[in-house]
């Protein structure tokens, strides 16, 4: 069992280092462009697996590779399910409420998506509660200071204005997820659920 899960992790990185990085040579083709979204709904997907540069991939893309180590007992084959759900909600929620957004490109707003969902779960097991505690407090912390001070550190790291907003949505979309899992028990953890009549990813 252990040696699955690490190939599922290797896969996982693997597969998203590689998939990103093939993107990223087709940039000008996969942002979002808000003149755009009707005409190439493809865009709605792949704004969020592009970047601005190979800087703002580097740093994402470490971001997302911590992600199974921080949350092993968290299934891939549910973390790769956000990763195609969560891109159009958050494409759809700019064209519509915040349409002075022109264009964005960025994993950024689907990362924090993907860690307070893991988070949020984690706090099912008693031996996680702890430390899923001190993840949702720091992106809490986070976002309330990117509220008031903005993101201006990372802003000069990557060359260009972080939106924010994304990274709000991103905690929205990622606890209503979350949240629909826990109504419906659904069983997003590598180990099976007692019950044979709960929905899971296995």
């Amino acid at each position: 069992m252990i040696q699955v899960k690490q190939n599922d992790t290797v896969l996982f990185i693997f597969f998203s280092l590689i998939f990103f990085a093939v993107l990223q040579c087709f940039q000008d083709h996969l942002i979002y462009r808000h003149d755009l979204f009707w005409n190439q709904p493809w865009r709605w997907w792949t704004a969020h697996w592009v970047h601005v540069g190979w800087i703002h991939y580097v740093l994402n893309v470490l971001a997302l590779m911590c992600l199974p180590f921080l949350f092993p007992q968290i299934n891939k084959k549910a973390l790769l399910a956000l990763l195609i759900v969560l891109p159009p909600l958050l494409s759809l929620s700019f064209y519509y409420f915040y349409p002075e957004i022109y264009a964005y490109a960025g994993l950024s707003g689907i990362l924090h998506g993907l860690f307070v969902f893991s988070a949020l779960m984690s706090l099912k097991e008693k031996s996680e509660r702890h430390f899923a505690l001190i993840i949702l407090l720091g992106i809490i912390l986070k976002l309330v200071w990117e509220h008031f001070f903005g993101a201006l550190q990372t802003q000069q790291l990557i060359g260009h204005p972080v939106l924010t907003q994304a990274h709000s949505l991103g905690v929205i979309y990622g606890s209503l997820a979350a949240a629909l899992c826990l109504f419906f028990q659904i069983n997003v953890f590598n180990t099976k659920p007692q019950t044979s009549k709960k929905l899971h990813f296995d």
